[in-house]
């Protein structure tokens, strides 16, 4: 019976890792859908950056209740599932708590991981009360309706699952060992050491070995086939940022915050019509080549680049984001967690269609219009709010301004007023129409 678990226990774990390789490199084909862009500058500060926000939380804190508590259920989670790896040798070898040799050190591990159960358990029911019993409006948008509120809330049942069925497991493991059962006892004394399950002690009272070790290892397998099963549901869940968020923030921006991206082609016709040397007839210089011109903007998710496909598939749609947005807070539609959640679910949507036909068909969608309005657009006041306020690094003006870009330069859709201001800038030097050389007569009226 022992090699018969062993090979199901090796099976499913193959299976489970099979599975979640194959949906990161499907997340990986789809980032790369997007334009290359170059974020391989400055790496000192860049893997500082990442320590700094991804790992130690930084920006997480600014709100203080919401910020520990996902500390605590973060590293927690993390480190009880080092647990994980004891697990996997048990399962293939037929072992039974193959670490325990370390001795007074492993009861501390053990004690460790308990007590982070127990804290991360508490940590899940308090993030689910603030999810769906207290109205925070972050958590009552438009486009947290249906799935987006469920995935949330499955997490959580998620967590508060593998955290019973650890306590259980060691419950029923340590009730084993006081009983002196073969498999379990060991000549040097009781393996670990058990804060919180000892308190299951009586609900065990009474019960055969076979009982025991029936509810030992139902918890047991349950338990790492949970985390297999968990850890392929992210992919599925916006909980992909747990993977996303270190290499996210290491490709975010390095630049001041208020500085826009000019776009190359343009650029380069500036500086060609500022260069009192420049030849505008001269032939393109050797090996250059003109090629097709280049689109303005952004009005598909292929217009994007693969850092802004990235961003939209660590959103952990918290909303901090879109609470901070001055446009939100007085009414109107702009979201700016709803455009990286918009932009995650075109790219979804165009790689079910690669995998379905080994390659891209027009749809006859695209990010614009579809699934981003203009109206959304251009509410946005890009000050930079929406980029501050996330814990990750994710930038949703980016989007925003490429596809204002692709609506100007385009199809010179721009909102009549900015129309107006623009044509103003052009004859008169700025935004207000009037003569550049009339602009100072309010300073002589009495």
């Amino acid at each position: 019976m022992q090699i018969i678990a062993q090979i199901l226990f090796v099976i499913a774990l193959v299976a489970g890792i099979g599975f979640f390789a194959r949906n990161i490199k499907r997340v990986i084909r789809n980032v790369k859908l997007g334009k290359k862009v170059d974020r391989s500058d400055r790496p000192g500060e860049r893997f500082a950056k990442m320590a700094r926000v991804a790992l130690g939380q930084s920006k997480m804190v600014k709100r203080p209740i919401a910020g520990l508590l996902h500390i605590v259920v973060y590293v927690g989670f993390i480190i009880i599932n080092i647990e994980v790896l004891e697990i996997i040798i048990d399962g293939i070898f037929g072992t039974h708590r193959i670490f325990s040799f370390l001795g007074g050190f492993y009861d501390v591990l053990i004690f460790s991981f308990e007590i982070l159960a127990f804290l991360v358990f508490v940590g899940v029911v308090l993030f689910w009360i603030r999810r769906n019993t207290i109205n925070i409006k972050r958590f009552l948008s438009r486009e947290l309706k249906g799935w987006p509120k469920n995935d949330a809330n499955y997490i959580l049942y998620f967590e508060m699952i593998l955290m019973i069925l650890f306590i259980t497991m060691n419950a029923a493991d340590y009730q084993l060992q006081l009983n002196g059962a073969d498999h379990y006892a060991s000549e040097a004394g009781i393996m670990g050491s058990f804060p919180i399950s000892q308190y299951l002690l009586p609900l065990l009272d009474g019960m055969s070995n076979a009982t025991l070790i029936i509810i030992e290892r139902a918890a047991w397998w349950l338990h790492i086939l949970g985390i297999l099963f968990f850890l392929n549901y992210l992919y599925y869940s916006k909980h992909l940022h747990i993977i996303l968020a270190f290499p996210n923030v290491y490709l975010s921006k390095l630049t001041r915050m208020g500085k826009m991206d000019n776009l190359e082609a343009v650029q380069k016709e500036v500086q060609l019509m500022m260069d009192p040397n420049a030849d505008p007839f001269a032939a393109p210089a050797e090996g250059e080549d003109e090629g097709e011109p280049e689109k303005f903007g952004a009005s598909d998710i292929f217009d994007l680049n693969q850092v802004q496909l990235l961003n939209s598939y660590t959103c952990t749609e918290c909303g901090r984001c879109t609470s901070e947005c001055p446009a939100n807070q007085t009414g109107k539609k702009l979201s700016p967690r709803k455009i990286m959640m918009d932009t995650r679910d075109r790219v979804e949507e165009v790689g079910e269609i690669i995998n379905k036909n080994g390659k891209f068909e027009d749809d006859g969608k695209q990010l614009l219009d579809d699934y981003i309005l203009r109206e959304e657009l251009w509410a946005c006041t890009t000050c930079n709010a929406c980029v501050e306020a996330c814990p990750i690094g994710i930038d949703p003006l980016s989007i925003i301004l490429d596809m204002r870009r692709y609506l100007v330069m385009e199809q010179s859709a721009a909102p009549n007023e900015l129309a107006i201001a623009m044509t103003n800038i052009e004859n008169n030097g700025a935004p207000w129409p009037y003569n550049q050389m009339d602009r100072l007569n309010w300073a002589e009226e009495k």
